[in-house]
């Protein structure tokens, strides 16, 4: 790949990181949206996205961590069995068009649905226990077929169900993803063992990135300011599943 190819890559990837991560997501579909555009193979396109999304759900876990948001009471009952079911989609390759497609439109509506309501409702509950084991073992496999994080899944989940507040949720997404992301990659690499020559730079822009959107997401953004910007994660993951 060309340097002028690399250095466009990795300006995009900066701008995805910034954006995904002010929610506490790390911007795996918008990786992929990318780096589609720019013609990497399939092959390397899912590890590549699940090697960013680790470093920059970290920093953002580490931002959200430190502001105070992050409740582990609302994160364990999701994670425990996701991580695992990441490993497994991660391991698995399927022709999935149709399967996105229903994502997509999944993510559309929740992106409308904080577009018309975007003030911050209060938290009525914790999650039950059951339907968050049940829960977390799906988005977990969904997340490891289609190399994410999950959080696109978490976070609107968290938030129409009133579990978790926006910041409380952008929290819980961060640490989810990078579990997620981990055990989604080594799925992946026990299978197929790529990781592009050039994935340095890429992981520079996004981790510069990641550290500027999840500074501001944790400290400086208000609970308003981050569902919109969560309604803007939606619709360029729910439209990168229907048009790629």
């Amino acid at each position: 790949m060309s340097a002028d190819v690399v250095l466009w890559l990795a300006a995009a990837i900066f701008v995805v990181a910034v954006l995904y991560s002010s929610v506490g997501h790390a911007g795996a579909s918008g990786y992929i949206a990318v780096m589609s555009l720019a013609g990497l193979a399939p092959e390397v396109i899912k590890p590549t996205a699940l090697a960013l999304n680790i470093l920059v759900a970290g920093i953002a876990s580490w931002h959200f961590l430190r502001a105070g948001h992050f409740a582990w009471r609302t994160f364990w009952p999701f994670a425990v069995l996701a991580v695992p079911m990441a490993y497994v989609g991660g391991h698995v390759s399927l022709p999935t068009q149709a399967f996105k497609v229903l994502l997509g439109i999944v993510l559309l509506v929740a992106a409308a649905r904080f577009v018309m309501r975007s003030r911050e409702d209060p938290v009525a509950s914790e999650p039950p226990i059951a339907p968050a084991l049940a829960t977390g073992a799906a988005i977990g496999l969904l997340s490891g077929l289609t190399g994410t994080g999950g959080g696109i899944f978490l976070t609107p989940l968290l938030l129409h169900l009133r579990w978790a507040h926006a910041k409380r949720a952008a929290a819980v997404s961060a640490l989810f993803i990078l579990l997620n992301s981990a055990a989604g990659l080594a799925g992946n690499l026990a299978s197929t063992r790529q990781l592009p020559a050039y994935i340095l730079p890429l992981l520079a822009a996004a981790a510069v990135g990641g550290f500027i959107g999840s500074y501001l997401g944790s400290r400086r953004f208000a609970p308003a300011w981050v569902k919109r910007f969560l309604a803007a994660v939606l619709l360029i993951a729910g439209l990168k599943l229907i048009f790629t």
